[in-house]
């Protein structure tokens, strides 16, 4: 497992890398399948932020975020936080094994709507821009990647059975939305 200690606005010290290391060497036990871990410090005023990126196998990536007063206080709870992801994404897998059920999906069709470029108040828009990396999978493990994650409602992804670009996203109802695009 290879484990990186980034800092922002902060040096990091050999104590402070050492205690990530043995923070994160216990939750390799429970769950053996941890690729990388990568830890983000930062120090804003009085504020402790501590991030962590766990890239587990079968492209599940865990993230979890936690500000305090003290730095090894927000490692503690940033590492408990991701513990617990693991923890139900590990639930989620043996309960999805032990009984095979599908997923709960609604294929949507999408509309476009445009606004009239001669309207008497134009307002400027601005779109903001983000990369993501499509990682080829099922569905059902792209529901599992979903479901572990807090801070994403959509998970961009290749459909392994497709070979195409698909959206999945969490509904306000709980459910999921599969956006699968065809050609019209």
């Amino acid at each position: 497992m290879d484990i990186t200690v980034t800092g922002r606005h902060l040096t990091i010290t050999p104590a402070i890398e050492e205690y990530a290391r043995k923070k994160v060497s216990g939750i390799h036990i429970d769950f053996p399948r941890i690729l990388d871990v990568h830890f983000i410090l930062e120090v804003d005023k009085y504020r402790q932020v501590a991030e962590v990126v766990m890239h587990c196998g079968n492209h599940i990536t865990i993230e979890a975020r936690d500000v305090h007063e003290d730095l090894y206080a927000a490692i503690d709870k940033v590492v408990d936080k991701a513990e617990r992801q693991i923890r139900k994404y590990k639930t989620r897998i043996q309960d999805h094994r032990a009984r095979p059920r599908k997923a709960q999906l609604r294929h949507l069709a999408e509309h476009v709507f445009t606004h009239d470029l001669h309207e008497e108040t134009p307002k400027s828009q601005h779109i903001r821009t983000e990369q993501y990396a499509c990682k080829p999978m099922f569905v059902d493990e792209a529901v599992l990647q979903l479901e572990v994650q807090d801070k994403r409602d959509f998970l961009v992804f290749m459909n392994a059975e497709t070979d195409k670009l698909n959206v999945l996203y969490k509904r306000r109802n709980g459910d999921f939305g599969l956006i699968d695009p065809t050609l019209a």
